[in-house]
């Protein structure tokens, strides 16, 4: 009979005596022996020399996110989670200062707004400070070297409170998003000799409901599929684990087709480590609980022991709480898991922290020589405030915007009035600044004549007619209002998607004066425009997300035209009557035969006629298009296969490169996003009203001026999923179109046999599920 001894104490006693992070030291004893030492080996031997000194009691008290290392062999405790969404994050493996030094770090917009710039090279840029940052934190010991960052889960249903983490709802956006964001974070792609810090993507997978209609997050079994898990609802993933080398990923509270992610093995095995090639330097970890949710909410297993076992077995590596160092010393005993069991999942997870160089002299590591001066720079503060400015999107203007230099005097209305926190969403920390709307309007230069701030989920009317009154002696009104973390949060969905009630009412009574006004539409989720937009009274509408730390200043400088907007919408804004068409619950993405039980979902599906659809954006000044190389007539399926089998994913080799001429036929300079759509009847019916194939950003387009927006489409952007989830190229007719407003199309033809690129790893219960 097995028997573990002493796991909780050791535990306790670890936990009581760590106030910070350290490093091993491999020149003295008792490391200095270890091969973990030897960096001549990869970091799989190293990672195995040391783990092969554990006892199996130290194995498996260090399979939670708390990890109290070894101190006999020297090994430090390690915490495992830290956050980085948007910048360094409160969290178990993040702390601050009370005052100077490491007391706050750059807090970028939420990345539902800076996707909404549709700039690549941003996102790689933020996630380059955020990473820098990061590694700064970790060597004074204020955060870990792991960021279980970012939330890539597709925005499918506008309900989800958690939507405003992910970078919205078109999966091949998100996977750009997520393909540069992780090289900015890790310090490239896959790099030798050291990782900057290690990116956790999350959550794997079919993760978006949080409590609805008595629905929760903790034991929701998500029907899915195939089809749709390999169409929508894994890309992203695709993306950070195949070809973007993430270091870490976290399985999903929920389960999939009756499996919980963190126990199904075809998930983390087939899918993920066999499909993806997620090697043995990657690790997993459940996110926080969700191990325990196998047992306590999904009913999975009869006996919490076996709970953990599965999961381990899985390949959850790490479990963020405390149910694998309770149960698995019983799953041992009962030889439910095996000490090699235990053994794979530590070498994985000390293999990656060899690659972080955590067992390497800090003299040799660039990283290591990172302090309080890569934090909060000069650069930093600028990036934060581009994002926020490129990812604001005007949805509705009469010309009244930029405000006109007679307007010197405003009243600023509304429940973001004042926002400083607030302007960060959730997963954030401590900013060095916080710029709110009322001084991002002293900033530009304006006299607010008038304030007046409410709640946002305010119902009263009482002492607003004082308010009219003196808002009537302003040049002008802008309301700053929408939604928040009141509202929208994790573990909060929405019942609804309208404006709040209150919010409307004042709106309304705010256009009835005659004065220019402007209704800033703040929030993550998308609420229903159809009111404002109509009317007549409301003369111009922006969407703002959560805008970071220079959320007010970036705000106000596009109201005063100091810079223009060219943000486009990330997610679709439906009407309000979408949330009785479709349950949350619902996770099909093609609407039903007849239409009784789905509309549809996200752009490439909604059968209704959007408020605003994906991609929408307006802008300060008229541009004009001309094709610099459009498609050609027809290609031909082999082909493009022959000329793409030197590509290491064929799926992403190339199809063509076109490019159109963006011209700037108004008076203002403005960046321009342009947008290159997909559509066509080939592949399986029912067929996508379109896809986004590619999209770039143009800088600083001035009055008169062209610039060449270039389009690198790859062959999986053409193609379509079966019910298997293998993607395909079939011949058929196609059109690509420019922009929502379709301001170029070109139509071209595939020939010959339909091809398929990717064989998606089928199900156990394969039958069922298609």
């Amino acid at each position: 009979m097995k028997r573990l001894d002493g796991v909780l104490l050791a535990i306790a006693l670890a936990a009581s005596q760590v106030s910070a992070y350290g490093f091993p030291d491999c020149t003295t004893a008792p490391l200095v022996n270890n091969s973990v030492c030897d960096t001549s080996l990869n970091a799989t031997q190293r990672a195995a020399a040391l783990i092969d000194l554990f006892t199996v009691d130290e194995l498996i008290v260090n399979t939670v996110n708390w990890a109290p290392g070894v101190p006999r062999l020297g090994l430090p405790a390690y915490e495992w989670w830290s956050e980085g969404l948007h910048g360094v994050a409160n969290s178990a493996g993040v702390t601050w200062s009370i005052t100077g030094p490491f007391s706050y770090a750059t807090s970028f917009p939420q990345p539902i707004l800076m996707s909404a710039a549709f700039d690549d090279a941003l996102i790689k840029a933020v996630g380059g400070v955020i990473g820098m940052e990061g590694r700064a934190f970790n060597n004074y010991g204020h955060a870990g070297l792991d960021f279980w960052t970012p939330n890539i889960n597709p925005f499918k249903d506008p309900r989800w409170g958690r939507g405003q983490e992910t970078p919205g709802e078109d999966p091949y956006h998100i996977a750009q998003y997520v393909y540069n964001l992780i090289q900015g974070l890790q310090g490239g792609l896959d790099p030798e000799p050291y990782f900057q810090v290690v990116a956790t993507c999350k959550h794997f997978a079919g993760y978006d409901l949080e409590d609805w209609d008595f629905n929760y997050r903790y034991g929701y079994n998500a029907i899915i599929s195939t089809q749709d898990l390999s169409e929508y609802y894994l890309p992203s993933f695709q993306s950070c684990y195949r070809d973007a080398f993430a270091g870490a990923s976290m399985c999903s509270y929920n389960a999939i087709n009756g499996i919980p992610t963190c126990a199904d093995t075809y998930l983390l095995q087939d899918i993920l480590r066999g499909f993806w090639g997620f090697d043995q330097t990657r690790w997993v970890t459940g996110d926080c609980d969700s191990v325990e949710d196998i047992y306590d909410f999904h009913h999975y297993t009869a006996l919490p022991q076996q709970a953990a076992a599965d999961a381990l077995k899985a390949g959850s590596d790490i479990d963020c709480g405390i149910f694998y160092t309770t149960w698995l010393p019983l799953a041992y005993t009962e030889s439910l898991i095996t000490e090699q069991d235990l053994r794979a999942a530590l070498t994985r997870q000390y293999a990656s922290l060899v690659r972080l160089g955590y067992f390497d002299p800090a003299s040799e590591q660039p990283y290591r020589q990172y302090n309080w001066s890569n934090v909060d720079t000069s650069y930093a503060q600028e990036l934060a405030y581009t994002a926020a400015v490129e990812g604001i999107t005007l949805l509705k203007n009469d010309g009244t915007l930029p405000f006109s230099s007679a307007i010197k005097n405003i009243a600023l209305i509304g429940p973001w009035t004042f926002a400083t926190t607030q302007m960060q969403g959730n997963y954030y920390g401590n900013a060095p600044y916080l710029i709110s709307p009322y001084q991002g309007a002293q900033l530009a230069g304006y006299n607010i004549s008038y304030v007046l701030e409410t709640n946002v989920t305010s119902n009263t009317t009482d002492g607003y007619a004082a308010a009219f009154t003196a808002a009537q002696g302003a040049d002008a009104i802008v309301f700053v209002g929408g939604i928040d973390n009141t509202v929208e949060a994790e573990a909060m969905d929405r019942n609804d998607i309208t404006w709040p009630a209150f919010q409307l009412w004042l709106i309304g009574e705010l256009g009835k004066l005659g004065k220019p006004l402007v209704v800033v539409q703040f929030g993550g989720g998308q609420v229903d425009d159809t009111e404002i937009n109509a009317n007549p009274d409301v003369n111009a509408l922006l969407w703002g997300g959560y805008p970071g730390q220079s959320g007010g200043q970036a705000l106000f400088d596009i109201i005063s035209g100091k810079v223009a907007p060219a943000g486009r919408l990330v997610s679709t804004q439906y009407p309000a009557d979408y949330v009785n068409e479709i349950p949350m619950t619902n996770m099909n993405l093609r609407p039903d035969a007849n239409g009784t039980t789905s509309p549809g979902r996200t752009y490439k599906w909604y059968t209704g006629t959007p408020v605003y659809e994906f991609g929408y954006g307006l802008h300060y000044t008229n541009f004009t298009y001309a094709w610099t190389k459009a498609p050609a007539a027809t290609y031909s399926i082999e082909a493009l296969v022959a000329a793409g089998q030197g590509s290491a994913h064929i799926d992403l080799a190339p199809f063509d490169t076109l490019s159109v001429e963006v011209t700037n036929a108004g008076a203002v300079t403005s960046d321009y996003s342009a947008l290159l759509f997909v559509n066509g009847t080939y592949g399986p019916a029912p067929y996508p009203n379109k896809s986004l194939a590619a999209y770039t950003r143009l800088h600083n387009v001035t009055a008169g001026a062209s610039q060449t927006a270039t389009f690198e489409v790859v062959l999986n952007q053409i193609a379509r999923a079966d019910v298997q989830g293998n993607f395909w190229l079939y011949p058929g007719a196609y059109e690509v179109a420019l922009d929502t407003t379709r301001a170029l199309t070109a139509q071209f033809t595939l020939t010959g046999d339909a091809y398929q690129l990717t064989y998606f790893p089928q199900p156990p219960n394969a039958t069922a599920t298609n």
